[in-house]
């Protein structure tokens, strides 16, 4: 049965991280990155699907690919970070599931559309993608999710080689610089989005 975590690891992970607009010198390394990865795939997805794919940025010249097809706020980000990341998804996910999901031995044929496809590749990957977050900042990492970037010409840069991968978001990764986070942004309180039935 799990246990609750204490304090300290839920102002890590939710209550005291922030979304960081620049880092220290301090590298990301391929050692970290496989650290990253280990635990955001232990996250729950649809049978086991797996349909995100990533792309690590560790090299001023490969994140300088990402920011020329990123609004210019975002450009600047890239470029000071010591790693980026695409958070990319699968639209052939499925072909995976025979040995991601093996007790169900037709569960890839339980996709038959494009839309089914997108719209499954679309969400989990997008739960892997806030898997990498909360995993980067539980491992001692700051993380800046972003938007605003060219999607297509992003998936012409990075996912040529692999035509049904397409980008869903990007983020920067590193040891954030508190001189560049905002204040706190409101947040709000139970009653205001919730209903309890």
């Amino acid at each position: 049965m799990a246990q609750p975590l204490d304090d300290a690891a839920l102002d890590t992970i939710f209550r005291t991280a922030r979304t960081y607009n620049g880092y220290t010198d301090a590298p990301v390394t391929q050692a970290d990155i496989r650290d990253i990865y280990g635990l955001l795939k232990m996250g729950p997805t649809s049978a086991n699907n797996q349909a995100a794919r990533f792309v690590w940025l560790t090299t001023p010249e490969a994140r300088e690919r990402l920011a020329a097809l990123s609004s210019s706020t975002n450009a600047d980000k890239i470029r000071k970070a010591p790693a980026a990341v695409i958070i990319g998804m699968d639209l052939a996910f499925n072909e995976q599931l025979p040995w991601l999901f093996p007790h169900a031995p037709t569960a890839k044929d339980w996709f038959p559309t494009e839309e089914s496809r997108y719209t499954t590749a679309f969400r989990n990957s997008s739960l892997q993608g806030a898997y990498l977050l909360i995993a980067a900042r539980a491992l001692g990492f700051d993380t800046g999710p972003m938007s605003g970037f060219d999607n297509a010409k992003v998936d012409e840069a990075f996912f040529a080689d692999q035509p049904n991968v397409k980008s869903n978001f990007i983020s920067t990764l590193g040891h954030g610089d508190p001189s560049t986070i905002f204040d706190r942004l409101p947040r709000p309180e139970f009653e205001q989005f919730n209903r309890v039935l």
